[in-house]
């Protein structure tokens, strides 16, 4: 069982590897054919209500990711205060989408919380809720985007296949809500450490925190296409290409977030100005949190963030 184990685990390495270098290998390609001082062009033409609308935007999203935080606090039932918890929630999340989930959100939020005073089990129902979170909105509005289908699919089968993918992703968050609602108070167990399911009105909470955060997302790109294209377009390929990010596992999906929309959305707007608009998306969006999550980090490195609130050396 465990060579089976292996050699599967190698068949993905192998796959996972092979996309990321075809990803690499159309990113490079397609820059050399970039008119690139159109690029800079188009980004010089943005407006400041527009670059401080898509910053408004930018800050309400890391909030919200923020949120997911203080609902990993109450689930996991830790005692860190809302401030110092709130700081490790935006320095994870900032580092996560970065360099990457394992490293952003698993490495650093065990090196915070566990500085903080918490033990491993505690940070792991925190890492477990907060992925919950985060995917249970996206499979209700991806499945409800594949099964209204705003994307142009092709005809036949490909739309028909789209759909029924759509209703399967709302079977699995409908099927999540059920089971807290049901289950909530049983104890599970898997590799060797025990959970409990969220009840359903925290799992209702982690489906609109998601769902708000995604439809956030999308607001920002929106504004920064400068509503060329309609907003549930904007959704759809942003949903899209979230799971292509996440398939090539190249740090903050460099070239999959692009290779997407320039794919799905490269015939309706100019290429200048498509990539002008991802270009400032992650200016604003990846570049500029880092820089103050690399601050809060030297900041809880050198000890300048004191832990407030009660001991939580008894969680875990």
């Amino acid at each position: 069982m465990t060579g089976r184990r292996r050699r599967r685990d190698r068949a993905i390495q192998i796959v996972t590897l092979a996309i990321t270098a075809i990803a690499l290998v159309l990113l490079i390609r397609h820059a050399r054919s970039v008119d690139w001082p159109q690029v800079w062009q188009a980004l010089a033409g943005y407006r400041l209500h527009e670059v401080t609308t898509a910053a408004a935007l930018a800050a309400l999203s890391y909030l919200l990711y923020c949120s997911y935080e203080l609902g990993a606090r109450h689930y996991a039932g830790h005692g860190l205060s809302t401030r110092r918890t709130m700081l490790i929630g935006f320095t994870c999340y900032a580092f996560s989408l970065n360099i990457g989930a394992l490293i952003g959100g698993g490495g650093f939020r065990l090196r915070l919380y566990s500085h903080s005073g918490l033990r491993a089990g505690a940070i792991g129902r925190i890492v477990a809720f907060a992925v919950s979170t985060n995917w249970s909105g996206y499979l209700v509005l991806a499945g409800g985007v594949l099964i209204a289908q705003p994307i142009v699919l092709p005809q036949g089968a490909a739309s028909i296949a789209g759909r029924v993918l759509g209703l399967a992703m709302l079977v699995v968050a409908a099927a999540y809500l059920f089971a807290c609602a049901r289950w909530h108070d049983r104890a599970w167990h898997l590799r060797g450490h025990a959970f409990k399911l969220p009840s359903l009105r925290m799992a209702l909470l982690q489906l609109g925190l998601s769902s708000a955060n995604w439809l956030t997302i999308a607001a920002l790109l929106f504004v920064l296409l400068q509503q060329r294209i309609d907003y549930p377009t904007v959704l759809g390929v942003l949903l899209l290409a979230a799971v292509a990010a996440a398939v090539t596992h190249i740090p903050a999906g460099l070239g999959a977030l692009e290779a997407i929309f320039l794919a799905m959305l490269g015939e309706r707007v100019a290429q200048p100005e498509l990539l002008a608009a991802l270009l400032a998306y992650r200016a604003i969006y990846y570049l500029g949190p880092l820089l103050l999550a690399a601050i809060a980090y030297l900041a809880f490195e050198s000890g300048a963030v004191r832990r407030r609130g009660p001991h939580p050396d008894d969680v875990g």
